[in-house]
Formats: C-alpha cells, structure tokens, sequence
C-alpha cells in the first residue's frame, strides 16, 4: 500500500470514528451544561488514549463516588479512547472534552495551536509538568520466547516480525519509534542527549544516519500498522501475528495478567524511553460548560494516594514517592532517556518525524518493498 493511500484511509478512520463517538456523546447528552438548577448532576468527559480504559474505569469510580458524598451532587464520567493523535484531531474538530488524558505532550499542544482549546500553560497547571503517572515501552514475546529477542537489535534480524502501530496516528507507536530511534543513537553516541545539545559534531550526525537505518529495517518488519496501541496488542495476542509486540509497558503487563504468564512473557531490553502521558483541562469547554471546578478537581486526584496505587495497580509507574505494596507490582529498573534528551521537546521531534514528508514518511516508504496492511 503506498503511503498517499495509507494517509487517505487514516483520514476516513478519524472522521467515522470521531462520527461515531459524537453520536454517542449526543445520545449520553454530553453536549449539554455541567450541571442544572434542579441539581440533576454534572457530567464530565475525559478523552484519553488507548490502554487507559480499565485504569479510569476504576479511578473514575471512586472520584465520582468521593465527589458526590462531598458535594451531594451526582457525578457522570464519560470515557472516549482511540489513538491520541486522532483523540486531539477530534476534540480539535469539535468533540466537547472537559479534559483530555493523552499519550503525548504535542497531542495536548495542537489543542493549544488550534483554537487556543487548551491554554498555554497547561503544563505548569499539575505537579510534575501535569504528569501524573508515566510508562516506558518493552517487548512482549510468546511464551518462551522462541526468537530468542532480548534487546533491541534482535528487533531487525531477517526472520523477526514486529508489530507496532502507525505513529501517524498512535502516540504509543511515536513512542516506540522513538525508544528505537533513541536505542541506535545510544548504541553510538553512549549518551543519546548528545544528539541534542551538539547536533552539528560529526559523530551526531553518523548516529543520526544510524538510527534512520535502524528504524528503516525495524518497519520493513512490520506486516501490519493498526492505528492505535489496544488494536495492535489485539493483532498480536489474538489474531497470533509476529514474533515481538512494542507495547507500552502497562499493556504487556495486562496482557500477561489477563492472558497468563503460560503464553506471553515480557523483555525488558537494555534501555528505553521514559514515556510521560500528560494531562489537561480543555478550557474553552469547561468554560462553556461550567465545570472547570469538578475538572480541576478531578486531574488533582489523579495526583492522590489512592489514584497512584490505582495507577500502579494498573501498571502505570505512580510519580509519587513511596507508592509500595505487596499488592502492586514490582517495576523493574531500567535506563530511560527522554524525549527531552533526544530533541529537547516534543514540537520539534514531531517536525523531524512525524509530519507530512518528515522522517516517519521516508522511512515508510524506503521499507514499503512488501505490503503492509494499514486495518
């Protein structure tokens, strides 16, 4: 499939998908005020990314739960999940969110280009840079790993299949991408953040030639782009596609919990990105809406001890210290560099990569020697 017909079949995706949510947005009146003088209740609308869903299924629970024994009024949380970069194009296109919880900072910042939806300092809002919770991305392989893949060079030889979703579509694949990209810059560099701070010095730019190399053989592997992290781990663990799934590490650990440790295993390779999924309240909603204290108050759980240990119990990594027990998982230690090490921000890596004709576009097209499948 060329890349022009990749590009045309994404954009119907978002436009029925984002079609079909905002009939269910209707239907659930989403579209109406927060609350009403006869103190029918306030309803809120949270569009978040793919592997998200069990996690604010249960946060959302005992915030509404907190909120109305506090307030004495009802509370409705109302959940959206897709692709984060198809989540923004449709808030950006109209879907009333009064918050979003996305994959990636520059998904939060096209709600500030576009409409100023989100205001600029949206990051500064929430302790952390309005992370509450972060992930990294690792391997998961079948059951004894019968490809023998344990880092991430093991990813490009000839008889290894990957699956990893579109970045154009998918903040968890730009993830991906970029922990690859990072990968081959730290095989060369030693420390990637070098590419950053002196990108004209000689070695810089033959570890750039690397990594554009390395990420070419990596998606002549990939038999199939889904568009968003959920649809590829489906790919992977039901419909029994390749050898290796980049997956956020919260999504191995489900898989391996739901499915049982008898059929899948996680890898963790030698280093990875650490990946910060930001949050934001949409101000020209809540303002609209009249609910900007409810959401203010919600993204400020997020933050509390209970919404950790749920985070955690979810296997997102808690940003609080001293988020222990017998009953959370065990995260292991890992080296991560950051999107800041590598490009110092996510504008600018998403320029490099990931706009039309960028890095991401060329390298799909240098590896589309075989078809790949875009569902």
């Amino acid at each position: 499939m060329t890349r022009k017909k990749v590009q045309i079949h994404a954009r119907r995706s978002v436009h029925l998908i984002m079609g079909i949510t905002l009939c269910v947005a209707v239907v659930s009146g989403l579209c109406g005020c927060g609350g009403s003088a006869e103190n029918q209740g306030i309803t809120l609308l949270n569009i978040s990314y793919d592997p998200t869903r069990e996690l604010y299924r249960d946060i959302n629970a005992l915030f509404t739960r907190q909120w109305t024994e506090k307030t004495g009024v009802p509370l409705t949380i109302n959940q959206s999940h897709g692709g984060s970069g198809k989540q923004a194009r449709a808030v950006i296109e109209g879907l009333p969110a009064d918050v979003v919880t996305l994959a990636l900072a520059y998904d939060i910042d096209a709600l500030v280009e576009h409409g100023g939806l989100v205001a600029s300092n949206w990051a500064s809002r929430f302790p952390h840079d309005s992370v509450p919770f972060y992930s990294t991305i690792v391997f998961l392989v079948r059951k004894g790993n019968p490809k023998g893949i344990h880092d991430w060079n093991d990813l490009v030889r000839d008889e290894v299949s990957v699956i990893t979703p579109n970045p154009k579509t998918s903040g968890g694949a730009r993830w991906n991408y970029l922990a690859a990209w990072g990968h081959a810059l730290t095989e060369k560099l030693g420390d990637p953040a070098i590419a950053a701070r002196e990108p004209e010095r000689p070695e810089v730019r033959e570890a750039q030639e690397a990594a554009r190399q390395f990420i070419t053989e990596l998606f002549r592997r990939v038999p199939v782009l889904d568009s968003g992290a959920r649809a590829a781990t489906t790919t992977f663990v039901q419909r029994q596609i390749g050898d290796v799934l980049l997956a956020w590490e919260n999504e191995a650990m489900l898989a391996t919990r739901e499915l049982g440790p008898e059929q899948f295993e996680i890898v963790y390779p030698s280093h990875s990105i650490l990946a910060e999924t930001p949050v934001a309240i949409v101000d020209k909603v809540v303002d609209a809406r009249g609910t900007r204290e409810v959401a203010t108050a919600y993204l400020e759980f997020l933050y509390t001890p209970e919404a950790q240990r749920l985070a955690a119990k979810h296997y997102f990594r808690p940003v609080m210290p001293d988020i222990t027990g017998s009953d959370l998982p065990a995260f292991p230690q890992i080296r991560l560099f950051s999107i800041r090490d590598l490009y110092g921000d996510w504008k600018t890596a998403h320029a490099i990569h990931f706009s039309d004709g960028g890095i991401f576009d060329q390298v799909y097209e240098a590896s589309a020697g075989k078809e790949v499948k875009t569902p």
